[in-house]
């Protein structure tokens, strides 16, 4: 790491975000043009990666997560860091050598009979040799970094001081996002790509869940030499997917190839259970058989069998055009605010899928994608945090594909290895019912239903709409006048110190002392109040 000190790093990404927090807050007192926001977020994202590759360790994984937050951070902020990697230099061999030994606690000659020295990989918490047993199989060990634990800690306090300090002091996005809730989620997902013992029993569950699947090659584990910071797997060799030269080569077609692809990450987003939520080219390889090598199990996710259920029914929804049932899908993921129009978001989702494959040829699919982020940021949508990781894997197997097969269309080479994973799973029957649903005779029902309910759903919208936008507006207002109070109160003692006024210092004092408790307790009032909200939206 290039900063390990603690001090250092904590006054680094405090003072980094303290400033920006402060900075977010005049432009909404000053009531900034959005040109100038735009310009703001730029400045921003440009200063957080910055800061992001001069400290690394769990930063990193930090801005990495936040880039796949479209949905709720600006476009401007997303386009600086968007393109963050992984990527750090490699430890000294001595100090890998010396958390070798201790965890065998044997000399590393009595397992191998040679390991390179220098290292295959290198990322912010490990790094991956290549090693030879003693009986000639080759290995990969993936080893911690020197002190990551450590490091891991301090950035974990730090960021739980950022997590408070914006939870009570800085305006709150569209959604109500939980803070805590996202910290915990981080935490979670980080605590468990620092125990390589947990990884070890994810390969086992893979390739416990792929044994009868021959397009899938997984390395076997060597758990005697494993501990929870050592993890010693077998060496496989492999294509990476951006080598097409390579990858033409094989017998097996690029088109096979990305099908082989959705067929093994398809059940892992719609069914219950864990999925690869990392799924980078070097983390998924190409065997010289055209067989689908799944590397690096250490960010995983987990589908609910609840969620696993109406994710299904979404995809069912989609194929059979039934767009209220996909909307009744969307609430109960929690991807719609309780004020979402039903309506007016299944009219959007039909002009959406409107979209032929040879019309996504001629637009610009960029261009399309932050139309689509500010859609999204208009609407009374949001994305669930629990489901960051799966659309990380999604988007990330996406861009694979559409790299690896770039002639074809997604829908079309996902269609059939959708429809043949339905035939195995019993749902035929499900999908023909959504599919009579979908048509003219339902639908007409559906809108006589919707016609009747109409007037109580709307008022029922209208009450829940105002009542959050009058309390919200109250507490805004007060928080800001709270605040430009506050710093009223920090000019009037520079003032009073500077002017030897005693009077002025001791008034200016109390003034900041009491709008300062006053704020505090107007956030913690609000933040109940966002809670209740939140509970209300989930009934």
């Amino acid at each position: 790491m290039k900063t390990r000190n603690k001090l250092v790093r904590m006054s680094k990404v405090l003072s980094m975000f303290f400033v920006i927090f402060l900075q977010i807050y005049w432009y909404k007192i000053r009531r900034k043009p959005k040109a100038e926001w735009e310009k703001l977020w730029e400045e921003i994202g440009e200063r957080f990666r910055k800061t992001l590759f001069e400290l690394e360790g769990l930063l990193i994984k930090i801005g990495q997560i936040l880039s796949t937050r479209a949905d709720l951070l600006p476009n401007a902020f997303i386009r600086q860091i968007e393109d963050l990697t992984d990527k750090v230099p490699p430890s000294n061999w001595s100090e890998i050598q010396e958390i070798l030994e201790t965890e065998w606690g044997k000399s590393l000659h009595q397992h191998f009979l040679s390991i390179e020295k220098t290292a295959i990989a290198s990322a912010s918490i490990g790094e991956v040799y290549k090693g030879v047993l003693q009986d000639g199989t080759e290995v990969a060990i993936k080893v911690k970094r020197p002190n990551i634990d450590s490091i891991v800690q301090t950035d974990f306090r730090i960021l739980s001081i950022i997590i408070w300090f914006a939870d009570y002091v800085v305006p709150i996005p569209k959604g109500f996002i939980n803070f805590k809730v996202l910290f915990n989620e981080l935490k979670q997902v980080i605590e468990r790509e620092l125990d390589y013992s947990k990884e070890l029993n994810t390969i086992l569950f893979f390739r416990n869940r792929f044994r009868d699947m021959d397009i899938v090659q997984i390395p076997s584990v060597y758990s005697e030499l494993s501990t929870s910071n050592v993890l010693v797997m077998e060496w496989l060799e492999g294509i990476r997917l951006t080598d097409m030269d390579a990858l033409d080569q094989l017998a097996v077609s690029r088109q096979e190839l990305a099908q082989r692809l959705i067929k093994v990450f398809l059940p892992q987003w719609i069914e219950p259970g864990t999925f690869h939520a990392d799924p980078h080219p070097g983390n998924v390889l190409i065997s010289k058989e055209g067989k689908i090598i799944l590397l690096d199990f250490g960010m995983i996710g987990e589908i609910t069998k609840k969620d696993g259920a109406y994710i299904q029914g979404l995809i069912e929804s989609f194929l059979s055009k039934n767009y209220a049932k996909a909307v009744d899908c969307l609430s109960h993921l929690g991807f719609l605010l309780p004020e979402a129009e039903s309506r007016t978001i299944e009219r959007l989702l039909a002009e959406y899928m409107l979209f032929q494959p040879a019309q996504l040829k001629e637009i610009d699919l960029i261009a399309l994608k932050l139309e689509m982020n500010d859609m999204i940021r208009a609407l009374p949508i949001q994305v669930p945090t629990r489901f960051v990781f799966l659309a990380r894997s999604i988007v990330t197997m996406e861009g694979n594909i559409r790299n690896l097969a770039p002639e074809w269309e997604l829908l079309d080479l996902g269609k059939p290895v959708f429809m043949e994973w339905l035939s195995k799973q019993g749902n035929k029957w499900s999908f023909v019912w959504q599919w009579i649903q979908s048509q003219p005779v339902f639908k007409i029902i559906h809108s006589v239903t919707e016609f009747l309910n109409a007037p109580q759903k709307i008022e029922h919208i209208k009450e829940i709409e105002q009542r959050r936008q009058f309390q919200f507006m109250i507490y805004e207002n007060t928080k800001k006048q709270l605040f430009q109070l506050t710093l009223l109160g920090f000019t009037g003692i520079a003032a009073g110190i500077y002017t030897s006024q005693s009077l002025i210092w001791i008034l200016s004092v109390g003034v900041t002392v009491v709008t300062f408790v006053v704020y505090f307790i107007c956030s913690y009032k609000q933040k109940k109040w966002m809670k209740f909200m939140h509970e209300k939206r989930r009934e």
